[in-house]
């Protein structure tokens, strides 16, 4: 059984890379339509590159609390 806390970081993790996927599928609707104009492209892509940034540190803190409990 899940802790509270690893539930709570399974749930985040899920939640953030979800959302990556609905905003990069999106992008792709918006391109094909020809509704983006290139500084809202920009804009899209880094607020993807942003969540995948937050994925990558739950992982750098996950490393560094699994570290420190052992």
């Amino acid at each position: 059984m899940l802790t509270h806390q690893a539930f709570y970081d399974a749930e985040l993790r899920k939640l953030i890379s979800d959302e990556i996927e609905r905003r990069k599928n999106n992008l792709v609707a918006g391109h094909q339509a020809k509704g983006f104009d290139f500084p809202m492209f920009k804009h899209h892509v880094g607020i993807i590159e942003g969540l995948q940034v937050a994925l990558g540190l739950c992982d750098e803190a996950e490393k560094k609390v699994n570290q420190t409990y052992r």
